[in-house]
C-alpha cells in the first residue's frame, strides 16, 4: 500500500448545513466522485469494513483526540476471490464473529457476500455516494449525497494530516455546532445496530 500518512477526520450527517454549505460552495469544486460500495457491519466490531473497487477494504480507528477528531488507518486491502484462510481472518479479527462452515477453498465476490449476508450479527449495506470535493486551507472538504440501502442522507467532511488545521477549518466554515459522526456510526444507526 506504500507509505500512508493518516489524516484526521471530522464528519457530520444531516439534511441541511446552513451557511456552512454556502461557505464551502464559494470555493472552486476540485473533484466530483460517484461510487457504489458495500459495507459489512458487525454487531461486535467498529472496524470500517467495505467492498470498494472490487477490494475488501478495511480501516481501523487508531486514535480520537481531545477535539473528537478521528484518525483511521488502512489495515487490509484484499482482492477477490478470497481464500478460506482470509475469510477466517476477516471473521475472527475484524467482524469478531464465529467462523461459519467454510466448504470451499476460496470465495468469489458473490459467494462471499452471500456467506456474510447469512450471518446473524452482520449487515450488508448498499452505499451510494456522490461526493463534491473541495480544497480549503489545504484540507480536503467534502459535501456528499449518500444513501444507505436506498435511504438518503447528506454528509460534510473535513480531513487533513494536521488536526489543528482540521479544527480551524471546521470553525471557519461554521460547522463547530454540528456533532462529529463517522460513516460507521451513521450506517449502524440507519440499520438498527448499536455503535
Amino acid at each position: 500500500m506504500g507509505k500512508i500518512i493518516p489524516r484526521w477526520e471530522w464528519r457530520t450527517f444531516g439534511e441541511k448545513f446552513g451557511e456552512a454549505e454556502d461557505k464551502i460552495k464559494a470555493h472552486p469544486l476540485g473533484n466530483f466522485k460517484k461510487s457504489d460500495e458495500k459495507y459489512i457491519l458487525s454487531a461486535h466490531s467498529n472496524d470500517n469494513t467495505k467492498i470498494r473497487d472490487d477490494l475488501m477494504d478495511i480501516k481501523r480507528l487508531q486514535e480520537v483526540n481531545a477535539d473528537t477528531l478521528e484518525q483511521w488507518f488502512p489495515v487490509m486491502k484484499a482482492e477477490f476471490p478470497l481464500s478460506k484462510e482470509k475469510v477466517t481472518e476477516l471473521c475472527t479479527e475484524y467482524f469478531k464473529i464465529p467462523v461459519p462452515a467454510l466448504t470451499q477453498e476460496s470465495y468469489t465476490y458473490e459467494e462471499y457476500l452471500a456467506l456474510m449476508g447469512a450471518q446473524p450479527d452482520l449487515r450488508v449495506v448498499d452505499v451510494h455516494k456522490e461526493r463534491n470535493i473541495y480544497t480549503i486551507n489545504m484540507a480536503i472538504v467534502e459535501i456528499a449525497e449518500a444513501s444507505f440501502n436506498g435511504k438518503p442522507t447528506r454528509t460534510i467532511c473535513v480531513e487533513h494530516e494536521d488536526p489543528a488545521n482540521v479544527m480551524n477549518t471546521v470553525k471557519e466554515l461554521g460547522l463547530a455546532g454540528f456533532e462529529n459522526i463517522n460513516y460507521l456510526r451513521a450506517m449502524k444507526e440507519s440499520v438498527g445496530l448499536s455503535y
